[in-house]
C-alpha cells in the first residue's frame, strides 16, 4: 500500500505535531481518532472518516488529488488530519550530527567566537578522543581551523584556551522544526506557516 504519500497531522489545536505514512493516516482515520482537513479555495473543511469516503466517491472532481484504489472505491489520500483528542506538541530530541551541531553553535567557533561558513569550521573534541573523549554533545564543539589547530590533541586549558560556552546536549524542540526550509505540500504551508 506504501506510496510514498505522506500526511501532515494535527494536534486538535490545529498544530502540527506528526508527518505519518499512509497507512498510519488510514488506520488515525478509520478508528475515527482524526477527521481529514480538505483546503479548497483557500478554506478548509473538516470530514469525518465515513463523509470522507463518502466525499470520494467523486473524486475525478477533485484536481491533482493523490488517490488510492481500494478493493471498493478510489480514496483521495488526506493531505492533513485532525486529532480528536491530542492537544500536546511532539518534542523530539535532536540526533547528532554536524548540521545539529553547527545550529547549536550558532556557527560560530567556541574558542574564539567568530562566525564562519559551514565549510571553514570543524567538530573538535574538547577531550580528545585519544584520552578517551567520546563524540557526543557534551565534549564536541564547533571551532575554525585555526583554534582547532591550535589545540590540536591538547585540552583547551593546556592550550591556553577557553571555551566560550559549556558544551551540552541542545533541548528538545517540537519535531515539526524539522521540515523547515525543506519542501513540503502546498496544502501543508498555512499550518506550518502559522508555527514560523
Amino acid at each position: 500500500m506504501d506510496t510514498g504519500y505522506q500526511t501532515l497531522v494535527l494536534n486538535r489545536l490545529w498544530q502540527p505535531v506528526n508527518v505519518v505514512g499512509i497507512e498510519r493516516a488510514f488506520s488515525l482515520l478509520s478508528l475515527d481518532h482524526a477527521q481529514v482537513i480538505f483546503a479548497e479555495d483557500e478554506s478548509f473543511r473538516v470530514f469525518s472518516s465515513s463523509s470522507w469516503f463518502e466525499f470520494c466517491r467523486d473524486v475525478n472532481s477533485v484536481k491533482g488529488a493523490r488517490i488510492i484504489h481500494t478493493v471498493n472505491q478510489s480514496v483521495i489520500v488526506p493531505s492533513v488530519l485532525l486529532l480528536r483528542g491530542y492537544d500536546r506538541i511532539l518534542l523530539q530530541e535532536m540526533k547528532f550530527n554536524r548540521q545539529n551541531l553547527l545550529e547549536r553553535d550558532d556557527f560560530r567557533c567556541q574558542y574564539c567566537g567568530k562566525t564562519f561558513s559551514p565549510k571553514e569550521l570543524n567538530m573538535d573534541h574538547v577531550l580528545p578522543r585519544d584520552r578517551g573523549g567520546g563524540t557526543s554533545w557534551e565534549n564536541v564543539v564547533t571551532s575554525c581551523i585555526r583554534c582547532n589547530s591550535r589545540k590540536s590533541n591538547r585540552l583547551p586549558r593546556e592550550a591556553g584556551m577557553r571555551l566560550l560556552k559549556e558544551p551540552k546536549r541542545p533541548a528538545r524542540r517540537p519535531f515539526v522544526s524539522s521540515l523547515y526550509g525543506k519542501p513540503v505540500e502546498k496544502t501543508w504551508e498555512h499550518f506550518l506557516q502559522a508555527k514560523r
